[in-house]
């Protein structure tokens, strides 16, 4: 893989997503909570002052709410330094008191740090939410659901294996986001690499991954930011603790009678799939890939199709769940690309996920495509079990995916 910190216009996408992480804090407060209180006292004030009173207390709500965000911003903050540290950059000082925000000379301010930019702080906001999913007791329900299939297909395929030389057994596992899955599969005996393309779930999984020091490190307040479909305003102010498990305790667990040492079995790349894998290097190199709620990230499926194809080892297994709502629906020609970072296609003879043009398969089209693309499926299926993605368990609005599990082998063509 080709090195980031090399490349200006990657440097500039890992400065917006520090940026984004370093001004959590403040912009939460603004947008969740300052800007409510302007509301609140724009009614009138015999409506406000009754709200504000016994037994509704709408501004102290405000005040937790306000605290509630502190403690998500602590998580931020540790996601920043280990960010820093991605990006090869001095760490301290990283909170918004710091002598940053007041300097006015720009020589001594970061290159990093800039105003608030919308949409990326939107990606620090789900990649905080997403900590519910993937790290915290809470979310066994929704890993259960996705990861717990993919860990029995890789069992039912490698299960003459034995479990001390099952470390030989290359998984790729694209869009590993927050690598809760990654875990679980390396722990389960497996030699695991994740693939992601966004910096937010880079530095998030990498932090989880590496640099937490026990259970319950951090304080998470998963529905914070949403003030709409709660019974209760507890269910708003739900805590939970994250992680649930401390990852490299469990590992090193998992490395009693194996040949292979978990940490020497799991790995990560930071890069877009179809660029960094449909390439002679990774060609023939897995003997499996899970992709989990990922293939409808793909504008044009079949460049996925063609990548898995091509690092599979011929007879290793393509294990999918997820369902198809896909991400550049309705979305015009050229319009991945008109951003300041996205890649001149007219000089990459690969652009990736920025390549114009998608499509929209129906999962019975995306199986019949998998199959002409020489692969044969094996076992299809509609989950017969529901889940959600980072749904939140009390709330009064429920969004359930029935996903598509099924389980190709490459043949020859």
């Amino acid at each position: 893989m080709s090195n980031p910190l090399e490349d200006p216009r990657e440097m500039k996408v890992l400065h917006k997503m520090l940026n984004s992480f370093f001004h959590y804090r403040s912009q939460a407060h603004y947008h969740f909570t300052h800007k409510r209180r302007q509301s609140f006292y724009a009614m009138p004030q015999k409506h406000w002052s009754m709200l504000a009173a016994p037994p509704f207390h709408l501004l102290e709500t405000l005040d937790k709410v306000d605290d509630a965000i502190d403690q998500n911003a602590e998580i931020s903050e540790a996601f920043l330094k280990t960010g820093l540290g991605f990006a090869g950059i001095d760490s301290a000082p990283v909170q918004e008191n710091s002598s940053w925000t007041s300097v006015n000379d720009i020589s001594t301010t970061p290159a990093w740090k800039s105003t608030p930019n919308p949409q990326e702080q939107e990606k620090a906001h789900a990649t905080l939410r997403q900590l519910y999913r993937d790290w915290s007791a809470e979310g066994k329900a929704e890993r259960d659901a996705c990861y717990g299939p993919i860990i029995r297909a890789l069992d039912v395929e490698f299960g003459d294996v034995p479990y001390a030389q099952k470390g030989n057994i290359q998984v790729l596992v694209p869009g590993a986001g927050l690598g809760r899955s990654l875990y679980e599969i390396v722990r389960s005996g497996y030699s695991a690499e994740g693939n992601e393309i966004s910096y937010h779930q880079i530095v998030g999984s990498f932090h989880m991954l590496n640099c937490t020091e026990q259970v319950g490190q951090y304080t998470l307040y998963p529905w914070a930011h949403d003030f709409s479909n709660h019974i209760t305003r507890s269910d708003q102010l739900q805590r939970v603790l994250i992680p649930d498990v401390h990852p490299g305790t469990e590992l090193d667990k998992a490395s009693e009678d194996t040949h292979i040492h978990a940490f020497e079995r799991i790995s990560f790349s930071s890069a877009d799939f179809c660029v960094a894998y449909n390439k002679p290097l990774s060609s023939d190199v897995y003997d499996a890939v899970a992709t989990i709620f990922f293939i409808d990230t793909a504008p044009n499926i079949i460049r996925y199709v063609e990548t898995v194809h091509s690092c599979l080892k011929e007879g290793g297994i393509w294990i999918n769940l997820g369902p198809l709502k896909w991400h550049f629906e309705n979305s015009p020609p050229g319009e991945k690309d008109k951003s300041e970072d996205a890649v001149d296609i007219e000089t990459t003879d690969d652009a990736g996920i920025a390549e114009p043009g998608s499509v929209e398969l129906t999962n019975e089209e995306v199986v019949m495509l998998v199959e002409k693309c020489g692969f044969m499926v094996e076992q299809q299926q509609i989950m017969t079990i529901e889940t959600e993605y980072i749904g939140n368990p009390n709330s009064m609005w429920k969004g359930t995916y029935r996903p598509s599990f099924w389980v190709a082998r490459k043949v020859s063509q």
